[in-house]
């Protein structure tokens, strides 16, 4: 009896060993460098390179940036920040870097208090047809800004708010509260229900479980949806060069195209400084809630 148990504890042994090897042979460095390391650097050299080439023309001199045969265009020589000073105190950058700030902030909070309402009611008050009216709203987000920008001008202009801030703060949200309602729906179908049922049998008001209930736990969801807003009106362009004309009221997108392009002529120092310049914030932004705007996506998808 000794004798089979040690034949079959051997043979045990072996068919660990060799399933060991097995999996040892799928994690080889040269099978790591084909599956994971080689398509990790071609993805990182794709996203990456744009803002490579961003930051590498916002430090040329001229020079550098009109002879391609003396100067390895994927280099500098000597970097310099003349673009970057003359953007930020011989033109109207810091105002319309407030523009972009002041229109996307007010815009973001005005969006997210409509679909946390929007949100909350499809989801939890359970009315009829509440299913249907979450994919009409998200439907709507998949209206194209271009056909929409027509009538929106008629309205701005009936209210009197052509070519202000103001214009852009009243039709932004026409493209954020869609997806940032979705987005909410989804992450609110994650908090348990029975938390909801306790509060109104100990007699809370539906105001009250979900400002003291709902919020609090949805608040990655919250800055999820905050960031996907902040980042869509910052980076918007149709709208807001439909609706200003001065100069001095545009944001940063139109503003660095419309002002340092002259006919054929493009100011790419200028331009490219302006566009790094006008990433810092959302890069920073995303920095440092990354992790929430992760967390936030998971609970989304995952209902």
């Amino acid at each position: 009896m000794t004798e089979v148990t040690n034949v079959s504890e051997r043979l045990s042994s072996a068919h660990l060993a060799d399933a060991s090897e097995g999996m040892s042979y799928l994690e080889s460095l040269p099978r790591k460098v084909v599956t994971t390391w080689m398509p990790l650097t071609l993805i990182l050299i794709v996203l990456l390179f744009p803002f490579y080439w961003m930051v590498l023309t916002a430090v040329k001199p001229n020079e550098q940036l009109i002879d391609m045969t003396h100067f390895n265009p994927f280099f500098v020589v000597g970097p310099t920040l003349d673009h970057i000073s003359e953007l930020l105190f011989r033109s109207q950058y810091p105002r319309w870097l407030w523009n972009t700030t002041y229109v996307s902030v007010l815009a973001t909070f005005i969006s997210l208090i409509a679909s946390v309402m929007a949100a909350y009611a499809i989801v939890r008050l359970r009315f009829s047809g509440a299913q249907t009216v979450g994919g009409l709203i998200f439907l709507a987000y998949l209206v194209p800004p271009s056909i929409l920008f027509i009538p929106l001008a008629a309205i701005v202009q009936s209210y009197g708010l052509f070519n202000s801030p103001m214009a852009l703060v009243l039709v932004y949200p026409t493209i954020l509260i869609p997806f940032s309602t979705w987005l909410l729906m989804g992450y609110f179908k994650t908090i348990p229900f029975e938390l909801e049922e306790c509060a109104l049998i100990d007699g809370a008001s539906r105001l009250q479980i979900l400002t003291k209930i709902i919020l609090p736990l949805a608040v990655p969801g919250l800055i999820s949806a905050g960031i996907f807003s902040l980042t869509l009106c910052w980076n918007e362009f149709i709208y807001a060069l439909t609706f200003i004309s001065s100069t001095e009221n545009k944001t940063v997108p139109v503003a660095i195209v419309t002002n340092f392009v002259d006919g054929d002529i493009y100011h790419w120092g200028a331009l490219m400084a302006g566009a790094l310049v006008g990433s810092l914030p959302l890069i920073i932004l995303y920095s440092f809630f990354v992790e929430y705007y992760v967390s936030a996506m998971t609970g989304a998808v995952k209902e």
